[in-house]
């Protein structure tokens, strides 16, 4: 089986109205569509760009501010994945559940159906000035095309988790991230490669570009999208079926070989998934 995806290093800037927000990501959707593509993803906190709005009498709105778009943002993105028939990961939006406030990946299904994942790790920056709260668990989707989940940014520094959704029979993760320099934005892609290699799944991973002059920690954004593979025969020798270019406004295409997966994991030059010492370390699969 193979899937098509498309990862959208999404540019931020100073925006008047929602609309603007829509007709940007309505954008990056057709572009993406004129490859025929099964999968779109967009990257973490791209809503923020919606914080540049002004408020009532000119007030800059604050992180606080944006739980009030979701019912926008829920509407605009399950209504273009019914339109143009499309899997959309439509990056992360802060929602508010009983008062805290939680960075929340949302996955817009072709017929308009959502599920959602929050960050489960959180990091210095927002729990100090956003006040974030984490998620409290870790959730898998299927679709037409397999199991996936959706890991943002930091989750996927952490191994554990990525094991958990590998034993939960994942195939595919897409990992929306926003950094500022490069040293995030290195740690977040070199720990992408480093879970695609340990439990043999593609990563698809994207950030933000450009900048958002008038929102508190968003005025750098350091961002490539990449599609990430295990390091075997079958795949690009150093793991990458596509990348973007730095900080440009774009977006990469790959298609994904599932079989090729499968293979890997029976007959690869190293099988990683299979040796795994589950007498000595836990055994997620139980």
């Amino acid at each position: 089986m193979k899937l098509r995806v498309s990862a959208v290093q999404y540019h931020l800037h100073t925006i008047e109205s929602f609309e603007d927000f829509a007709h940007q990501s309505e954008h990056y959707i057709k572009a993406a569509l004129e490859f025929e593509t099964e999968f779109i993803l967009f990257p973490e906190f791209f809503t923020t760009q919606l914080l540049s709005i002004k408020g009532e009498n000119g007030r800059a709105l604050t992180i606080n501010d944006l739980p009030s778009f979701t019912e926008q943002y829920e509407s605009l993105f399950s209504q273009l994945a019914k339109k143009y028939n499309v899997h959309i990961i439509a990056g992360t939006h802060v929602i508010n559940v009983d008062g805290k406030l939680r960075n929340t990946a949302h996955l817009f299904y072709p017929d308009g159906k959502i599920k959602t994942q929050a960050k489960l790790h959180i990091t210095p920056t927002e729990v100090d000035e956003w006040n974030m709260s984490p998620g409290e668990g870790l959730e898998v989707f299927e679709t037409e095309k397999g199991t996936i989940a959706i890991l943002t940014c930091y989750d996927i520094e952490f191994p554990e988790i990525v094991r958990m959704a590998k034993a939960k029979g994942v195939d595919v993760i897409f990992c929306p991230s926003c950094t500022d320099d490069r040293h995030g934005f290195h740690r977040v892609r070199y720990t992408s490669h480093a879970r695609a290699i340990e439990n043999q799944v593609y990563v698809i991973l994207t950030g933000t570009v450009g900048a958002l002059p008038t929102v508190d920690f968003m005025r750098a954004n350091f961002g490539q999208a990449a599609i990430i593979t295990p390091n075997d025969v079958p795949f690009p020798p150093k793991g990458l079926l596509a990348e973007g270019e730095i900080n440009h406004d774009m977006l990469v295409t790959a298609d994904l070989d599932l079989d090729l997966l499968y293979q890997v994991r029976e007959k690869g030059s190293v099988t990683t998934w299979r040796d795994r010492r589950v007498d000595l370390y836990p055994d997620w699969e139980k």
